[in-house]
Formats: structure tokens, C-alpha cells, sequence
């Protein structure tokens, strides 16, 4: 029988402690959650680190009830947190505790399994912050095939990354996903200055030899460059319950949709559709409706 390929979420778990209560939150969840929505929650999984706390009991609790595969051992820190306060629009606002489970996650043989037969995995800078789950991360990506796709997400936050970290990450991924803040941070850091933002991105394109840049520029639209090809779709206005977990259902929706074989510009419109959707929910982690999931 072939061995399983999963896609997997890569980084952070931790819990996004809300105004209203707490839930599970961390890019690599939410990636794997709704890619799992379109490529069956069999062959997704979310790969972290867990403590030995309460937290990690509920967080456990929290992906069975999703239907959500794992694989996060046990080190003795702290499960993971973020107070999140919500600013004008819904968008949040973050503090992410330090020195946590996640900081720390292991490269298991269980882990080196996974990225032999890896079909896709997102990551991001911020598990990246400290040198155990940087070091582990770096060992996965090149670990993972070489049809692999491997998205870095860059998912820029407080100060938790260097040019160092982002360079290390560009060299390893196939697709980068960004958004407009972030691009404008990179193209002072990289000495990018007086570049429209489509040439920033196809100079990045270029230079890492990426197959695929995604930007997202909230409500101005998104934008996916291949070689010889862009495409541009405008953000639908909706109702916004809260924007969390947005970005992540959009990556994971994209790279479902891509692996499903979907042209370019039909996974980018499913894509957005999806966030969109998302948006219109509490927490990052609603189902998406069948009307979705069957475009």
C-alpha cells in the first residue's frame, strides 16, 4: 500500500485568548483545519508542541472536536497562549506569550515520518523565534520530497523574526504568501526601495525561484503571480464577525485547491470566497458550507 501524504501545518499551537473567552488559534491549525474541509480531515495534520497542562488537555479536546489530525508531543513548557484584543474592524490585535511549548518542538522520528512522505506543508516566522523550533522547522522542509509544496506564510508578528530567518525561509519554500504590510516591511529590509508592489513581487518571485507569490492586501483585493501569469481578485464586502483564522483559510483552501489540480485563477477565487466566509464567523475554525466546498 503507498504511504500517506499528508499536508501539514507546521509551527504554532496555542490558544487566542479573546474578549469573549478563549479559542484555538495558530496558523498551522487553522491551515490544516480547512485544508482538511476540501482534501478530507484524513490527510491534513497539524504538527506543534504541546505542555504537560491543563491547556494541553483542552487543546487536545479542542481538535478531536474539530476532526483534526495532530501530532504535538509533550516538553515541559507551558502550552502556548495569545491575548488578542480586537481594534476598530475587527482586526486583532495580538501579545504572544514567550518561552513556550511550541518554542520547542522536537524533531521526533514520528515528525521525520511525516516530512519524507510530506505532499504539502505551511509554515510561517513565528515558530521560528526560537532557535529549537527553528532549527526542527529548517529540518522538516528538508526533510520533505521534492514535489513537496512548501508554503511560507510569513505571517510577520510583534518582533519575532529577523532577515536572517525570512532569507533561511525563502531559500527553502516553493510559495510565499504575504500580505501588503508585511511586503512593505521585506522591501525596506531587503533594500527593495521605489518598487510598485507588483514589481516587489515578481523580483522576489524571481530571486528565490519561487513557483508562486500570493499577497493579500485586506480590502483592496489579492493577487497570485506565477511565472508569465497574475492573477487579481477584488475582496468581497461581507458582514465581519471577526477576521481571525482568515488568512490561514485562505492558504489552506488555495493549497487544496491547487494539489485538487484547479487552475491558478480558479483556486485564487475559491480562495478569497473562503476568507471571505470565514470573516462573516466568530474564531478561525468554522465549517465551510457545502456551496464552498463544492466550487
Amino acid at each position: 500500500m503507498a504511504e500517506k501524504r499528508y499536508v501539514v501545518g507546521l509551527g504554532e499551537a496555542l490558544w487566542d485568548v479573546l474578549p469573549e473567552g478563549k479559542k484555538l488559534g495558530g496558523a498551522p491549525a487553522n491551515f490544516a483545519y480547512h485544508a482538511g474541509q476540501f482534501l478530507g480531515k484524513d490527510n491534513t495534520i497539524a504538527i506543534s508542541a504541546l505542555g504537560d497542562d491543563k491547556l494541553a488537555e483542552e487543546t487536545i479536546e479542542a481538535l478531536d472536536e474539530h476532526q483534526l489530525k495532530y501530532l504535538m508531543p509533550r516538553v515541559p513548557y507551558p502550552t502556548g497562549t495569545v491575548q488578542v484584543t480586537l481594534a476598530e474592524g475587527g482586526i486583532p490585535i495580538y501579545d504572544i506569550k514567550e518561552n513556550v511549548a511550541w518554542d520547542n518542538i522536537p524533531f521526533t522520528p514520528e515528525i521525520e515520518e511525516i516530512a519524507a512522505s510530506c505532499r504539502a506543508v505551511c509554515y510561517g516566522s513565528l515558530a521560528q523565534r526560537n532557535v529549537v523550533s527553528r532549527e526542527n522547522i529548517q529540518r522538516f522542509l528538508d526533510a520533505t520530497p521534492a514535489d513537496c509544496m512548501k508554503i511560507f506564510d510569513i505571517n510577520l508578528r510583534q518582533n519575532f523574526y529577523s532577515k536572517e530567518i525570512i532569507q533561511q525561509s525563502l531559500r527553502r519554500c516553493n510559495v510565499l504568501k504575504i500580505n501588503d504590510e508585511e511586503l512593505v516591511i521585506i522591501g525596506r529590509m531587503f533594500g527593495y526601495p521605489g518598487l510598485d508592489i507588483e514589481n516587489k513581487c515578481w523580483l522576489i518571485l524571481g530571486k528565490y525561484d519561487l513557483d508562486m507569490l500570493v499577497l493579500t492586501c485586506g480590502t483592496n483585493g489579492s493577487y497570485v503571480f506565477k511565472r508569465g501569469q497574475m492573477s487579481f481578485q477584488e475582496t468581497p464586502k461581507v458582514e465581519v464577525a471577526d477576521t481571525v483564522g482568515a488568512g490561514d483559510s485562505f492558504t489552506g483552501s488555495f493549497c487544496a485547491a491547487i494539489l485538487n489540480g484547479m487552475p491558478v485563477v480558479d483556486a485564487h477565487k475559491l480562495a478569497v470566497e473562503v476568507s471571505a466566509y470565514v470573516c462573516t464567523q466568530n474564531g478561525a475554525m468554522p465549517t465551510i458550507p457545502a456551496s464552498l466546498r463544492n466550487m
